[in-house]
């Protein structure tokens, strides 16, 4: 393995159009090659971001279907990695999805699937109602995966505020870049994406790259938008010029960097197991 590589977080606004969508991934898909990127994550609902109740149960498909097959082509074509974060995967019954991050290697293939353990039911202070679970199954996998740009941690979006998930990823499964796909609500987003995700970084000693959807889906969607790479000193190494554009944000892996902060901070040496705060006096 080279001693670093590069990635890229997409920053995109989607619709309820898949093909609109796939165009916008397809042109960003060609700014990452010609970046020099082996690696590219799309947002949270990449291909998809419904406006009226219902829409996303209407397009979701199983992995093997005609959307899914698209974007497979497209990571043979360009032979580059994909991480899709966010893909409206069907459900055991017409009723209900999964929230699926799909990894598809640069032949094509997909590697791994992790489905969303925590879904979004919240009452947003200032914002909309969210019911998430109303029609999506929670996943109840904890997924790591090797790839060109090391062992990966995947997850989705509000995961984000769940330390314990990027814990067990860094520690039980040996993370060395944690993936956060997202679709932030404005509100949320001002006040705690790049702190939560600059802690996940600092706490686990890992690289975070976190692409994220941006401004006006419609007339009843807005997403924060800042899509970020982050060392594991917690240093924001990739970044757009601003968090409404549509674009890449690109960056490095440095594995000897990994390999530097985790050596002269051992935690993981230090961190008690679980068992020492179960028998601890609290």
């Amino acid at each position: 393995m080279a001693n670093s590589v590069r990635v890229a977080a997409v920053q995109m606004t989607s619709v309820n159009d898949l093909a609109a969508n796939f165009a916008t991934c397809s042109r960003l898909v060609k700014e990452a090659v010609s970046a020099g990127a082996k690696f590219i994550c799309f947002p949270e609902n990449f291909s998809f971001v419904a406006t009226k109740d219902g829409e996303s149960l209407t397009i979701a498909e199983p992995l093997d279907g005609p959307i899914m097959q698209g974007y497979r082509s497209l990571a043979r074509e360009s032979k580059i990695w994909l991480s899709l974060g966010g893909f409206q995967e069907k459900g055991q019954d017409d009723a209900h999805l999964c929230n699926t991050h799909v990894l598809i290697d640069d032949t094509g293939n997909i590697r791994s699937k992790y489905r969303k353990i925590h879904l979004f039911d919240v009452d947003v202070p200032g914002g909309a109602v969210y019911k998430e679970s109303s029609f999506t199954e929670g996943g109840k996998e904890v997924v790591a995966v090797d790839s060109p740009i090391g062992r990966l941690g995947v997850t989705v979006c509000y995961d984000l505020r769940f330390p314990e998930l990027y814990q067990q990823l860094r520690f039980l499964h040996d993370a060395q870049v944690l993936l956060v796909p997202a679709a932030f609500t404005k509100v949320t987003g001002q006040a705690h994406w790049e702190l939560l995700l600059r802690a996940r970084a600092i706490e686990t000693q890992c690289y975070v790259i976190a692409a994220a959807q941006a401004g006006k889906h419609n007339d009843k969607r807005e997403s924060y938008g800042d899509s970020l790479i982050i060392d594991p000193w917690g240093t924001i190494i990739g970044r757009l010029p601003d968090r409404l554009s549509t674009g890449i944000a690109v960056a490095d892996i440095d594995f000897s960097l990994i390999d530097s902060v985790r050596a002269k901070m051992p935690i993981s040496q230090h961190r008690k197991p679980p068992e020492f705060w179960k028998s601890a006096s609290l």
